[in-house]
């Protein structure tokens, strides 16, 4: 195992954030309806829950102070269920050709995971033909411009993949703060690691100025960072993060063993994710590959060093990280299924956390 690497979050070495989504709490047995709430008033529900839930949920569109643009947000998706009332009326019976075709129905997001229909398009991030970064400047202020100028070519490079798989698609944001912030997923100490939700990549700036020395003050380091915090933000879009949130609750919560392991996968996919986001970085030239590298090299050595096994072990962030940037398809970050069962999510070694071995 490498050694633990400069601390990001939690207190722990070589750590990623924690879930980038209001946890629900632990699944009670009832006879009766389960509503679980999550933090900031939004209900999780099942892939079959109908009109009043679901407008609970898109009552939180978007999150206020954050975004200069109007999305929508594919998470929060309302469809009424209420029918539209009939007429006894007798009118003539006509036979009318339309003059235009009903208007498609616009992307959405889809709420699986092993059989989410991404898969079988097999998108990659794509390439771009420049990416002008600045020279790195270890303060809130030169973070923020850094991070900045990163972000605009992740999008180009993962708009068009998004397009092509029928996706919604809208870019992340990026709040870097000094002090607490508040955000739908709770309060954020500038103490802690970089940490998605809802959207907006939440980034303490202080800290990454302040921590660490030559091992974390690299560009390729933050680039990487980046990248992973990315790889929820695609989670997010796709549909994905909701349905390992739902997963979760239906095995109990979060932090039970069966929990853990969904957690342990979507980590390591956005860990795969993240690999994919460097790729193009890599091709023609755009940034040294000594920038990359780091990068790569980095999310390989985080993981759950003496921690919760909520991320998986750092040998396995390093075989994702590789996997998704030499392949850079996305069905081969696919960690929901059997495939890839006892080889790449298996967990440090320890206390089996599931009856099949898995993680």
């Amino acid at each position: 195992m490498p050694p633990p690497q400069p601390t990001w979050g939690h207190g722990h070495p070589g750590a990623y954030a924690p879930p980038p989504y209001p946890m629900a709490p632990p699944r009670r047995s009832s006879s009766g309806p389960i509503v679980a709430l999550v933090l900031g008033g939004v209900v999780v529900l099942g892939l079959g829950a109908i009109g009043v839930f679901a407008a609970a949920l898109n009552s939180k569109v978007k999150d206020t102070g954050y975004s200069n643009y109007t999305t929508y947000s594919p998470t929060y998706t309302y469809t009424s269920t209420t029918a539209e009332p009939t007429t006894t009326t007798t009118r003539p019976t006509t036979t009318r050709t339309p003059s235009t075709q009903p208007t498609p129905a616009g992307p959405k997001a889809v709420y699986k995971l092993a059989d989410h229909p991404i898969f079988a398009t097999n998108v990659g991030a794509n390439d771009f033909d420049s990416c002008p970064l600045p020279r790195m400047e270890y303060s809130p202020a030169g973070e923020r411009r850094f991070l900045e100028a990163a972000l605009p070519c992740i999008e180009k490079a993962w708009q068009p993949a998004l397009k092509a798989a029928n996706l919604p698609y809208q870019p992340a944001e990026l709040q870097v703060f000094t002090g607490t912030v508040q955000t739908p997923c709770g309060s954020r100490q500038n103490n802690t690691t970089a940490m998605f939700c809802r959207g907006v990549i939440y980034w303490p700036g202080t800290f990454y100025a302040n921590e660490g020395g030559s091992t974390v003050r690299h560009p390729g380091v933050y680039l990487g960072q980046l990248s992973h915090e990315y790889g929820h933000h695609l989670q997010w879009l796709t549909g994905m993060l909701r349905a390992a949130d739902q997963a979760q609750y239906d095995v109990g919560g979060f932090d039970t063993p069966k929990g853990l392991e969904l957690n342990r996968r979507l980590e390591l996919q956005a860990t795969c994710l993240g690999g994919m986001t460097l790729a193009p970085f890599s091709h023609k030239n755009v940034i040294p590959m000594e920038v990359v590298n780091t990068g790569l090299s980095d999310a390989g050595k985080r993981g759950d060093y003496n921690r919760r096994p909520d991320h998986g072990s750092a040998p396995n962030n390093e075989r994702w990280v590789m996997h998704g940037h030499k392949q850079n398809k996305i069905n081969a970050c696919n960690t929901w299924g059997g495939e890839f069962r006892g080889r790449l999510v298996n967990r440090t070694p320890g206390p089996r956390v599931s009856s099949t071995g898995t993680c």
